[in-house]
């Protein structure tokens, strides 16, 4: 079980920078196992080129690694964090992809303009406040994780499976590391569209009540109708 969740991580990982959300060694993805209470996550500062499945450090729920030689990825406290908050999530990923970190840098969420946006989140991609001094001094990864969670207090993280952290960069979830990863490349694509659309629409309002629930609510929810159904 435990080898299968170093592939899932693996894949996702690798799948980052195939989609154009990494650069360099920015960014990571985990995939947790909720029976056993264990994670695997990309080690910190190693090539996506070289990145290999048995690399994957596995690491459980009180913060303590339990297999692996190499350092694990220096945000796994963020993912820690959201994986005891966010109980249905099956995994996370961080990029700093260009136009939603843009968005997350200057401390902006992410307007909901049209349905492309609201086939995945059901308003704006939301963005946390600024961290503290204190916050940043201290142990800065956990307390990262800790405003994400402040932040949806209000929030179902099902219907918002992304969050722009304040001057920093984006965190998306999923059921499914897979999930995640989708996320991540939804949460990019609108962000670039909002930018687009800001550009040719300085004060363009956000997307009608009614059209952004249709939307939203076709493919999420007991109603949803998009796609097949399962056997």
């Amino acid at each position: 079980m435990l080898t299968e969740l170093k592939r899932e991580a693996y894949e996702a990982n690798i799948a980052l920078p195939k989609q154009g959300l990494i650069n360099l060694t920015f960014g990571n993805a985990s995939a947790i196992d909720r029976a056993q209470g264990i994670f695997a996550i990309k080690p910190s500062g190693v090539d996506y080129a070289v990145l290999k499945p048995e690399d994957m450090v596995l690491v459980d729920l009180d913060g303590k690694r339990v297999e692996g030689d190499l350092n694990p990825s220096s945000d796994t406290p963020t993912h820690r964090r959201l994986f005891l908050a966010f109980e249905s999530i099956g995994g996370v990923v961080h990029t700093h992809s260009s136009c939603a970190t843009a968005f997350a840098q200057a401390g902006r969420a992410i307007p909901i303009f049209g349905t492309t946006h609201a086939d995945y989140f059901a308003g704006d991609v939301p963005v946390t406040r600024k961290m503290t001094a204190d916050e940043i001094a201290s142990a800065y990864e956990w307390e990262t994780g800790n405003v994400i969670v402040e932040r949806f207090r209000d929030l179902d993280p099902a219907d918002y499976p992304a969050v722009l952290v304040n001057r920093h960069a984006p965190f998306t979830w999923g059921p499914t590391v897979a999930k995640a990863v989708e996320a991540a490349v939804a949460t990019e694509c609108i962000a670039h569209m909002a930018l687009m659309s800001l550009q040719l629409a300085p004060q363009l309002e956000v997307i009608e009540t009614e059209l952004l629930n249709k939307h939203f609510k076709r493919k999420h929810g007991p109603d949803a109708y998009y796609g097949q159904k399962k056997a």
